[in-house]
């Protein structure tokens, strides 16, 4: 009997370990600035992910579990936008047939978009959004040497920091 409990106990564990989305951190310098970016890395999974999982106009934490947070060691430009340094929450408003809104918010301690507060925002813009020409399995944040790189399924796009 206990053979048998210990080996479901151990099955249990490794189906809710296999099913979490790993924690990420990607970090990189851009003209001096130190940029990190922390993240739960979901797997697509053979789901249909922008409209179904993620829904469009609806905001969301940009990755799994607890927010993604971004942060400046000193000030920046996003996509040409002011951006004072500091560490942020960040969202994403993915819409279908517009540019996607990204979002800073002074926030960077919540769990998911649940404390998302609009008042808190530090800075909103909107990104053209590509198609990836080979979908991206996990999802990818990755500081390049013109901006923040996001890749997920079937889209992708770059924040440019300067």
């Amino acid at each position: 009997m206990k053979t048998k409990i210990l080996l479901l106990f151990t099955l249990i564990s490794f189906i809710c370990y296999g099913q979490k989305s790993p924690q990420e951190k990607t970090q990189g310098t851009i003209n001096g600035t130190t940029i990190s970016v922390e993240y739960g890395s979901p797997r697509v999974n053979s789901r249909v992910i922008y409209g179904d999982l993620v829904p469009y106009g609806v905001i969301w934490r940009a990755g799994a579990n607890k927010n993604t947070t971004i942060q400046f060691d000193k000030d920046v430009k996003v996509n040409g936008k002011d951006l004072s340094a500091g560490k942020y929450g960040f969202f994403i408003i993915p819409n279908t047939n517009k540019g996607w809104v990204l979002i800073f918010n002074k926030k960077s301690d919540g769990w998911g978009a649940y404390s998302y507060s609009e008042s808190r925002d530090a800075l909103r813009i909107e990104t053209k959004v590509q198609n990836n020409e080979t979908p991206q399995e996990e999802l990818l944040y990755k500081v390049t040497d013109k901006g923040i790189l996001f890749s997920w399924s079937d889209k992708t796009f770059t924040m440019r920091i300067q």
